[in-house]
């Protein structure tokens, strides 16, 4: 892991950039906490800095609020990451179905699919490289993307509690994979997501084999989820990585 360039933010949290091989991240640590700070790890499929300011935004109040490490990487193929030309074609023909009103759940599957079996196996990496640093140790958190985040609750026991977004495409394949989620989890659904199957939405909550999971929804669409969640997100990490 190498760091790129850091700032003190004027709450006291530490914004670093990284790289590790190829992959680029950010990682941002209280300014003052009991160490080793506990680790949240923030799943997201697009440019981190160019396209997700909330998640910036949740993850510098995770840090500076609740005293935890946070860290988010670029998905394969997503910020400045080069994409292939078979993902440029699978990318193509989404824009053509959509502008169509063709079906697109198959495209979806063979964007979606691939993108796990590459991010997670990163993830997991990048796991390794900050366990390893000063200063940040477990339990480990997972939020944000749910095509993600149940292939890693499933094959990463490092991960001990997760907070699911409910607002992206979920695979065939991982849907199955749901059922042998076991950890705590808090799954957050928008109700009147314009991109997102509510009825799918529930089925897959109720698939996951979680003894302990809760259904956050809210009315409003892809981007309206409520500040509040933040904070709740927080508390229940709170209750299971503290």
């Amino acid at each position: 892991m190498r760091f790129t360039s850091e700032q003190r933010l004027d709450d006291g949290v530490l914004e670093r950039e990284f790289t590790l091989g190829e992959i680029p991240g950010t990682l941002w640590t209280p300014g003052s906490a009991p160490a080793p700070a506990p680790l949240i790890l923030i799943g997201h499929n697009g440019g981190l800095r160019t396209r997700e300011p909330r998640l910036m935004a949740r993850a510098r109040h995770s840090a500076a609020e609740y005293g935890y490490a946070v860290a988010a990487i670029d998905a394969p193929g997503h910020g400045d990451r080069p994409r292939s030309a078979g993902e440029e074609r699978i990318r193509a023909d989404l824009r053509r179905a959509k502008e169509s009103g063709e079906p697109i759940d198959e495209i979806l599957e063979a964007l979606i699919a691939p993108l796990v079996d590459r991010a997670v196996p990163e993830w997991q990496t990048t796991l390794d490289a900050l366990l390893s640093l000063p200063g940040i140790g477990g339990p480990v958190g997972y939020s944000g993307m749910t095509a993600i985040g149940i292939r890693l609750a499933v094959v990463e026991p490092r991960i001990a509690a997760a907070g699911f977004f409910a607002g992206g495409f979920v695979p065939s394949a991982l849907r199955e994979e749901a059922r042998q989620v076991t950890i705590p989890l808090l799954f957050l659904l928008q109700w009147d997501d314009e991109g997102n199957d509510r009825r799918l939405a529930l089925d897959l909550f109720d698939a996951f084999g979680s003894g302990e999971k809760t259904l956050h929804a809210n009315v409003g669409g892809h981007t309206g989820t409520p500040w509040f969640e933040v904070d709740d997100g927080n508390r229940f990490f709170d209750r299971h990585l503290k």
